[in-house]
């Protein structure tokens, strides 16, 4: 007898293949049967007018902390989500010094946008090595979740405070190189870094990975060429990488003989020369022997920024020593002409690059004031404010998030929802030298709302504009993800895979409109949507989704390098 029957459904296996009719039988977390079924079941689903598909995988968020107080990690299995990696951008929460979490939960409250009260509440901090962390979590995840090892936690337990500033010695270097080696052979999934000139800590310096010389880089990378089923991802920066910066992440790539991911390509047709030049580090890649892909978003980006945090605004020339005072210092230099015409001139230079869309701020929509005085400013353009005020466009919105004490988020206008930009998103999501993705799903909390990029992908850009086929979405959400990290028997459906499966109405499937949710710990507020039409969602051959709802199944499980994973190794076979 089969634990699951679903009938009547059109399979999309993932393969990128035609759709067709075929029932799916489920037995033991397994796919056991595709094609008529008449088999007895315990559970029987009428599939009619769905698309079965194989679960979502999720190759880039930062759920590391949040599976602590949500271990359903929401929203992301509302949209089809079935496995999910974290510890990207060099920042796991594992391992631990022996001053536990302090640094690590600051820095992440700074670059990753979690609240510091929600970290320090809702996570033990308890352990020391990777594999003691990954132990807290077994038996306790409602999705599949796989976690790099942080190439700054690395740091930070090796060099001490001494892993902001400085450069690592020989010695430091080989400690590292070891502490990487035991924490993945302890479950991680490989190892990540980041050299972003965003990311800075909670002190406001940059994060210890950004330390690191070529040769750290480099040697950690090694370390995963003969620990199986590793994955090397990397932030390199932003804007058009120049030779040196292309010619580390080929090495990285060969060093660890492994595909390496990239954090983030956003095409846009106002300036198609950025992302083809960065794209340029996959051909030169290919060219060596390497093998670099780049994560690319499903949706148009959308940022709402603040003055309080200043994630991103301090990646403006000039912008970080403000944005780093603390509050009350920062609201006095906010204030003084001298700081506004410093910062206008630095946001406006040529350093600024293609940061500085972000100043233009006439074209600026207020997102959320907290003051209940000021709610009429909600949904406005800051240039209409400021022709109203008689002001500068800066000056009105710096003396409205004043009066807010700096609660005020805007989002810039970022050009991208438009003819042109959804057709040259729709020939990024083809190229090989690229993987859809970039949800970055628990980071940035009050900032961006990318969780929903499955569900965006499905509904705006395959329904209704018909930019890419059922089938081929679904392959860009499954088998082409699971390929280049080698997470095994995921991602296709197939007599023997396992039974990781999303139903989906794909005339219904989107999804739902943004809000603020205060359900983080210590009340903190988060950005948050659930979604249509994803009518169910098994993990292991376990309902974890029925109608849009959480069942409050728990069968997920910790992907572990080489017992969950393959090795891919370069040069890749083509996506």
């Amino acid at each position: 007898m089969l634990d699951i029957l679903i009938r009547g459904g059109t399979l999309v296996d993932g393969t990128g293949n035609p759709g067709r009719a075929a029932d799916v039988g489920v037995r033991g977390g397994r796919v056991v049967a595709v094609g008529d079924c008449n088999e007895a079941a315990t559970q029987t689903i009428d599939a009619a007018g769905l698309v079965v598909a194989p679960g979502f995988i999720d190759l880039h968020t930062h759920y590391d902390a949040q599976v602590f107080w949500d271990p359903a990690t929401t929203p992301s299995p509302l949209h089809g989500v079935t496995s999910i990696v974290g510890g990207n951008c060099g920042f796991s929460i594992a391992p631990l010094d022996a001053a536990p979490g302090d640094y690590l939960m600051r820095m992440l409250a700074r670059v990753e946008g979690m609240p510091l009260a929600s970290l320090a509440t809702g996570v033990p901090w308890d352990w020391t090595s990777f594999g003691e962390w990954l132990d807290r979590l077994e038996g306790q995840l409602v999705l599949n979740a796989g976690f790099l090892v942080g190439h700054s936690a690395l740091r930070r337990v090796v060099m001490g405070e001494a892993a902001v500033g400085e450069t690592a010695d020989p010695t430091q270097q080989r400690e590292m190189e070891a502490l990487l080696h035991e924490s993945i052979r302890a479950g991680g999934l490989g190892f990540s870094s980041s050299q972003a000139p965003t990311h800075n800590d909670g002190d406001g310096n940059p994060v210890p990975s950004r330390f690191a010389r070529r040769e750290e880089l480099i040697g950690l990378a090694g370390v995963l060429r003969d620990l199986p089923g590793t994955a090397l991802e990397f932030l390199p920066g932003v804007g058009v990488f120049d030779d040196e910066r292309i010619d580390l992440m080929v090495e990285m790539s060969l060093a660890a003989n492994r595909p390496m991911n990239w954090n983030v390509l956003v095409p846009s047709a106002f300036m198609p020369e950025t992302h083809q030049a960065q794209l340029r580090a996959s051909d030169v890649a290919a060219e060596r022997g390497a093998k670099i892909v780049a994560l690319t978003p499903s949706q148009v980006m959308c940022l709402r920024l603040n003055f309080r945090s200043g994630f991103v605004l301090d990646a403006l020339p000039g912008w970080s020593p403000i944005v780093a005072l603390p509050l009350e210092e920062k609201r006095n230099a906010l204030a003084k002409r001298e700081v506004r015409e410093e910062l206008q001139r630095g946001a406006n230079s040529d350093e600024a690059g293609v940061l500085r869309v972000m100043a233009i701020w006439e074209n600026a929509t207020i997102d959320h004031v907290q003051n209940p005085k000021l709610k009429a400013f909600e949904g406005r353009k800051v240039g209409e404010i400021a022709q109203e005020q008689n002001k500068q466009p800066f000056d009105a919105l710096l003396d409205l998030a004043l009066e807010d004490d700096l609660h005020t988020s805007f989002m810039p206008f970022i050009p991208g929802d438009d003819d042109a930009n959804w057709k040259l998103k729709a020939e990024v999501w083809r190229d090989p030298r690229t993987v859809i993705g970039a949800s970055d799903a628990g980071a940035h909390l009050d900032m961006i709302d990318t969780f929903t990029c499955t569900t965006s992908l499905l509904g705006p850009a395959v329904r209704e504009k018909q930019l890419l086929s059922i089938e081929e979405a679904v392959h860009q959400l499954t088998e082409i993800p699971a390929r280049l990290y080698g997470i095994r028997d995921r991602g296709r459906i197939a007599e023997g895979t396992i039974a990781d499966l999303t139903l989906f109405d794909p005339a219904t499937v989107g999804p739902h409109p943004i809000e603020t949710r205060y359900d983080l710990p210590g009340g903190a507020g988060r950005l948050y949507a659930e979604a249509d039409g994803i009518e169910h969602v098994f993990v292991n051959g376990t309902e974890i989704v029925k109608a849009g709802k959480l069942t409050g199944a728990s069968p997920g499980q910790t992907l572990r390098s080489g017992r969950d994973t393959d090795s891919v190794t370069v040069p890749a076979n083509a996506q």
